[in-house]
């Protein structure tokens, strides 16, 4: 009786939730969207993860405000706001940053892009690390609250290793890779970096480290070795930060506010939030007649199911991404696509299957492939259409390799006292058990698959490229490259972010640089009764240990299989 009750309570509950949101969603649909005023102050707060994907639109009003934006929407909005003359100044204030460099270097090249407007451009800090002062240095003025720290110390990077306690549980992993440096699974088989991983983990350092060095001298106007000097005392506390020329002034926000309301020569502020801008433009339209499909790829990839629609937030799915790619492929409308990445890779033969139907959409349309923070392994491997490909300096991106992984837990079911006998018809029915190692006649089945599928990766790369497989293969074993070194080997064509992908994309799809054009992004802004209606095709069990090991493509790895992945997630403080 009792279980009756309480799900009859949970109906009526869920009934009225969604009575609420439905009654909100239509109120909101018929309000008005907000007007900006003229001598309007755009106040652009950058908090937490900036995904490329649309975020769900939540129809609730005290969390509207809270809605995360995406790069492109940061990237339009500030262009729009260069050329609008309600807009008088901009305030960032970047805070908790959870982004990679790549978007850090879009999101700095647009406020430089808005400062060139004559514009006030001023960041306002609150412990800011290493990432909200690197976008700070790009402003007119940076203010930093009193009694505050600014977080500036240099770079490190860190991993982890596991193989010790798995031997104590007596799991073995035994990994087999094409490519010297392709080092996924060395957390599960080493207990500190391999000779290659420090090699290429030391180039990332020394690169990123050399690049913010440079932005910080730039903006602060110091040499960078003025800069290097400075970091190395690092952190500083505030009253530290303007004798040492890294913030202009130590204040409140809202004695910010205050010199700016007489800078702009205002007897009050207009503030206007990015978000209701982006609103009040939504309102307005003017974006052109020209349409550019921008089709986002994002997270890990696999294969998905047939139901998946490409709206998931469970990275990239062959199934559902592909649809999407059809989907622009069939719309008359688009004049061009620009494919967006943001990828360590996954599955081989969903990247695979990916990369046929981008083959298949750049007969249709012209197509530009633009890299975010990672385009790695399988990433890069859907990105090899032969069409030009963009990569931010900071961009994660190569790892051409291959790369699988079996556990034996024989160990493991020893101490807990658990036994399996096994019945096999034909040779290799047990390559993948998990209560036995490779015996070497498995090995070499095994070395076969991979060792294929990285000649057929090499080569696919070389087709895409114009090169030779031998000119390729020197500098694909796996090693992964940020955009400035793929840049010099070959593997991207250009440097840039989002305003040379659509200048771009301009040329191949012959529409005059003068005229606008309208991103329209894939998948579309989804809405929360789609995300409730949706379809998961993960388990519980699977969903929880992904969400604690997030940060080794756990869901990749569990399915097993030969894999395109990059061999580590890096994350540098």
């Amino acid at each position: 009786m009792g279980k009756f009750l309480l799900g009859v309570l949970t109906g009526l509950a869920l009934t009225f939730l969604i009575f609420v949101l439905i009654v909100v969603a239509v109120l909101r649909f018929k309000a008005k969207p907000p007007e900006v005023a003229d001598g309007s102050t755009l106040i652009l707060r950058l908090d937490g993860d900036i995904p490329e994907k649309p975020p769900i639109e939540l129809p609730i009003p005290f969390l509207q405000d809270r809605d995360s934006t995406t790069v492109a929407n940061v990237w339009g909005l500030l262009r729009r706001a260069a050329t609008d003359s309600r807009i008088k100044a901009m305030v960032i204030e970047p805070s908790d940053l959870q982004i990679g460099w790549g978007k850090l270097q879009e999101l700095r090249a647009d406020i430089e892009s808005f400062k060139k407007s004559g514009k006030p451009v001023i960041a306002f800090l609150r412990t800011p690390g290493t990432r909200e002062y690197y976008l700070a240095t790009a402003t007119n003025k940076i203010y930093m609250t009193p009694e505050d720290l600014l977080n500036l110390k240099g770079m490190r990077l860190e991993l982890m290793y596991f193989k010790n306690t798995l031997d104590k549980l007596g799991v073995g992993v035994q990994v087999e890779h094409a490519g010297k440096y392709k080092d996924f699974g060395d957390m599960f088989t080493r207990t500190n970096m391999s000779p290659e991983t420090r090699e290429v983990l030391n180039s990332v350092l020394d690169d990123l480290y050399g690049n913010v060095v440079q932005a910080i001298a730039a903006g602060r106007k110091k040499t960078p070795d003025e800069v290097r000097a400075i970091i190395d005392q690092g952190p500083f506390i505030s009253a530290q930060v303007v004798s040492k020329g890294l913030v202009d002034e130590v204040r409140f926000e809202d004695q910010m506010f205050g010199e700016l309301k007489t800078q702009l020569k205002q007897n009050e502020l207009k503030k206007i939030t990015s978000q209701k801008y982006m609103k009040a433009l939504e309102g307005e339209g003017g974006d052109g007649k020209n349409r550019i499909a921008f089709l986002v790829g994002q997270g890990g990839i696999t294969r998905g199911n047939p139901d998946d629609s490409g709206l998931s937030d469970e990275g990239i799915t062959s199934e559902g991404f592909d649809k999407l790619l059809r989907q622009v492929a069939a719309d008359k409308q688009i004049k061009g696509v620009i494919v967006r990445i943001d990828s360590p890779g996954g599955e081989v033969t969903a990247s695979d299957e990916i990369w046929r139907e981008m083959m298949l959409l750049r007969a249709k349309k012209p197509l530009i492939i633009s890299m975010s923070d990672t385009a790695a392994s399988g990433g890069y491997y859907m990105a090899m259409t032969g069409d030009p490909v963009l990569a931010y300096p900071g961009t994660l991106t190569g790892s051409i390799g291959v790369v699988y992984g079996k556990p034996d837990l024989h160990g493991l079911y020893d101490k807990l006292g658990i036994t399996k006998d096994t019945l096999q018809r034909g040779r290799f029915a047990a390559i993948d058990s998990d209560y036995k190692p490779l015996d070497p006649a498995e090995l070499a089945k095994l070395r076969e698959g991979i060792d294929e599928s990285y000649k057929e990766f090499v080569t696919k790369v070389a087709q895409a490229r114009k090169r030779t497989f031998q000119q390729i293969e020197p500098i694909a074993q796996g090693r992964v490259w940020l955009g400035s070194q793929a840049k010099s080997n070959g593997l991207v064509d250009e440097l840039g972010g989002l305003d040379r992908a659509v200048e771009l994309i301009k040329q191949k799809a012959k529409i005059p640089q003068g005229e606008k054009v309208a991103l329209v992004p894939y998948p579309p802004k989804r809405s929360l009764f789609e995300v409730l209606m949706s379809r998961s095709a993960e388990s519980s069990a699977e969903a929880k240990l992904r969400a604690v090991l997030s940060g080794w493509q756990t869901k990749i790895w569990l399915k097993g299989g030969y894999l395109r992945l990059m061999p580590y997630s890096i994350s540098i403080h």
